[in-house]
């Protein structure tokens, strides 16, 4: 499914991603530690417009307690009893491991702790891919929807970080629908200078890109943030428009950077941002307390969108072995639904 991404004219940009989402089946969703009301009516009220299909992991006693103060209607959402953040944690990672659950998402539990947890070498979720955070922001006034990486897992990521970090965003702009992404490398400046590192790193991932390192974008760096997003500016400065002025991906330095800019936009300019955490097992979809409902949605949403995907990628594969093996087709062909 492939859609173009809406003008500034739109109510939303978040609009069609539901919308898509909920086009798809619901994937069982495990929200960790949903004991505050943002985040217990979050999880409720993407369950209730069939974006995900909730398994609340906590302390019950508590959940409950919050669904009744706030009004909060429990049906058809899943329960798995923990005692506390932790245990809930560890619980959640676990199931995901034995195959009961397609995402995690974050409740009331600092971001800390569920990622330590899915961190875990020998009993949490990773791969060989560095897990990265991913905004997906609808900023208003500005015409397309922007993707800022990483502004909340990695701190100071090496070249070899960030080549992940980049394969991630464009993986998950391209699985979502968006099409080929416009990715900005960004610095300070928009030339090549020893005396900022990160420019040589930026050259360094743009040649990757040619080299087939990092496939599925269109990458282009150093860019300064004006000249990224801004056609003016970029042909003041004569670069290429290929991506100048016209990003859609915006990779940024260090998480320093990244969360000044998000935070900016968000703050300053009233942009909502929808979170996800990618490269682990399955997608983690992360939002702050300040997260209004209908970014929680939003945030789901993509999760969705994006599990959608990866499940159909997995169907082709197992329909290609299917062709090439008759043994496998007799397997296939046996399991049920």
């Amino acid at each position: 499914m492939t859609f173009a991404n809406p003008m500034a004219a739109d109510p939303s940009k978040y609009d069609r991603l539901i919308a898509a989402a909920q086009a798809e089946q619901a994937p069982v969703t495990l929200v960790v530690h949903p004991c505050d009301e943002p985040s217990l009516r979050g999880a409720v009220e993407a369950g209730r417009a069939k974006l995900i299909e909730p398994i609340l992991v906590g302390p019950q006693a508590k959940i409950r307690t919050v669904a009744a103060t706030f009004g909060i209607d429990l049906a058809g959402c899943g329960m798995v009893d923990a005692p506390h953040s932790h245990a809930a944690a560890e619980t959640a990672v676990a199931m995901i491991r034995a195959g009961r659950g397609a995402l995690l998402m974050k409740g009331s539990l600092h971001t800390d702790e569920l990622m330590h947890a899915v961190a875990d070498k020998a009993t949490g979720l990773q791969t060989e891919r560095r897990i990265s955070h991913v905004y997906v922001m609808d900023v208003p006034g500005h015409a397309e929807t922007l993707f800022i990486t990483d502004a909340a897992i990695n701190i100071f990521p090496d070249l070899t970080a960030k080549r992940d970090i980049v394969q991630n965003a464009i993986d998950l702009f391209v699985a979502i629908g968006l099409g080929t992404p416009r990715v900005a490398i960004l610095s300070a400046v928009e030339t090549v200078t020893p005396k900022i590192p990160s420019t040589i790193e930026a050259a360094a991932l743009c040649k990757m890109a040619e080299r087939g390192q990092i496939t599925g974008g269109v990458l282009d760096g150093p860019l300064a943030f004006d000249n990224a997003i801004d056609p003016e500016a970029a042909r003041i400065k004569g670069i290429s428009p290929e991506v100048a002025g016209r990003a859609q991906i915006l990779v940024v330095p260090d998480l320093e950077a990244g969360n000044m800019l998000a935070k900016n936009l968000i703050f300053l300019t009233h942009a909502d941002a929808a979170g996800l955490v990618l490269g682990a097992r399955v997608p983690i979809v992360l939002t702050s307390r300040a997260d209004s409902v209908r970014v929680r949605l939003a945030s789901c949403a993509i999760a969705a969108l994006y599990t959608a995907a990866r499940r159909r990628t997995v169907t082709r594969a197992d329909m290609k072995d299917a062709a090439e093996s008759p043994a496998q087709s007799r397997i296939i062909s046996a399991r049920p639904g």
